[in-house]
């Protein structure tokens, strides 16, 4: 044992390999006991193959010797052979002091593997067994938080919290915030997320936006600049503290903030338009129209920055604009029904009705139920001189919205008109 001390020293001073030398020599003339001890300050300082050789060459001698097998299966996890590590684990039985550890083991290279019924089961067991363990509220904790399952997982975390407020280095107040947060309960989120001065940029970004889910922008606003003052380059900050400044009316500082957003990420379609909506808040129409090109430029399926592209020529009286945007955006195989009816609209406008007319009918195919579109169809192809085709429109809009009178009215008048024709 002299010699194993001796060796502990040496690698507290930094002269690992000198120790593993002397073990190594050592091992010839040492006692199983000390072997086992070595097998394990191999597996702690990370010589997990050497560790590996002396216990396996153990539990061949001791096959029932229970924390061979837990050391053994340590470094079968350690090592990412879990079949082996389950095998080894499987064989501790019930009445055995370490089945509960073994149970705990089990449920986690299970969820590693995705059999996240086995882990439940296996956890579940060990709870029945040992109720007051928090390891084991914990392990619950963790797979229900990972599956998803957030109010499960609050459930246990609470258990933790109760006894204490960290486990193997992970907080629990901020698994609480996560879960509460994703589970929609931003109100109790809030309460776990505290401004503790953290220097935690991921934990401060969570923090920031669970407050603007609730509506404290100032808490979020605090917390996304803490963010940016830790880690610059942090990119999905930006965006979430451009939001914030913008519900704040702090146009300025919103675009600012977004246009440095973009100098750090140039191929995010969310900063640019946000950067561009906010221009023209500002009244910086042609900035705003160049920020929100280059949004559909990245993503020409952007429907939302499309759509504001849209209204912002119609306000300007620009239809040909909409049809040379809308006819592009079509060439990329990006399509919605909705580009078609805003393409029949803007044709209209500009009294190009063969082309309004060939989109109205491409956006009838998947806007047949729609009644605001049906109405619309319905008054262009009547105006259009297209009464017989306009009845069945008129007709399909009515059986939809049964309480428009003038609508009916409407359609009664052409019904008449049709059949004196």
């Amino acid at each position: 044992m002299d010699t194993i001390m001796k060796a502990v020293k040496l690698v507290e001073n930094n002269q690992t390999k000198k120790a593993i030398t002397m073990l190594s020599n050592y091992l010839q003339e040492a006692t199983d006991d000390e072997k086992y001890t070595i097998a394990e300050l191999y597996l702690q300082w990370g010589f997990h193959q050497e560790a590996r050789q002396l216990l396996e060459e153990l539990l061949h001698q001791y096959p029932d010797e229970t924390d061979i097998k837990i050391s053994l299966a340590d470094i079968f996890i350690e090592m990412e052979e879990d079949e082996p590590a389950i095998t080894l684990l499987n064989e501790i039985e019930e009445d055995d002091p370490a089945y509960i550890q073994a149970l705990i083991q089990l449920a986690d290279l299970y969820q590693a593997q995705g059999l996240f019924e086995v882990s439940e089961k296996k956890l579940l067991t060990a709870k029945q067994l040992s109720p007051g363990e928090i390891i084991i509220d914990f392990a619950l904790g963790e797979l229900y938080f990972s599956i998803g399952e957030y109010l499960k997982a609050i459930n246990y975390y609470e258990k933790v919290k109760s006894k204490q407020n960290e486990v193997a280095h992970i907080s629990i107040d901020d698994r609480l915030g996560e879960s509460f947060a994703a589970a929609g309960e931003y109100e109790k989120a809030l309460i776990y997320f505290k401004d503790d001065e953290t220097e935690n940029a991921d934990k401060l970004f969570k923090h920031g936006v669970t407050a603007f889910q609730t509506d404290r922008n100032d808490i979020a606003i605090k917390a996304f600049e803490h963010v940016l003052e830790i880690d610059e380059d942090y990119h999905t900050v930006y965006y979430q503290l451009a939001k914030a400044y913008q519900e704040e009316g702090m146009m300025e500082e919103a675009f600012k903030t977004a246009k440095k957003g973009i100098e750090r990420d140039a191929f995010n379609k969310e900063l640019y338009f946000i950067a561009g909506s906010i221009a023209h808040q500002l009244g910086q129409n042609e900035e705003s129209e160049k920020l929100v090109r280059e949004a559909i430029a990245l993503d020409p399926d952007y429907k939302e920055a499309v759509l504001f592209l849209i209204e912002f020529f119609k306000k300007n009286e620009n239809y040909m604009e909409i049809t040379e945007l809308v006819q592009e955006i079509k060439k990329t195989d990006a399509d919605d029904p909705l580009y078609d009816w805003e393409l029949a609209r803007a044709f209209n406008e500009i009294e190009s009705f063969d082309d309004a007319l060939k989109y109205y009918q491409e956006a009838y195919n998947s806007l047949n139920q729609d009644s605001d579109f049906l109405k619309e169809y319905g008054y262009f192809l009547t105006e259009d001189g297209r009464i017989k085709e306009a009845i069945p429109i008129f007709e399909s809009y009515v059986s939809l919205q049964p309480l428009d009178e003038d609508a009916e009215a409407y359609l009664y008048r052409l019904k008449q008109t049709f059949e004196l024709d």
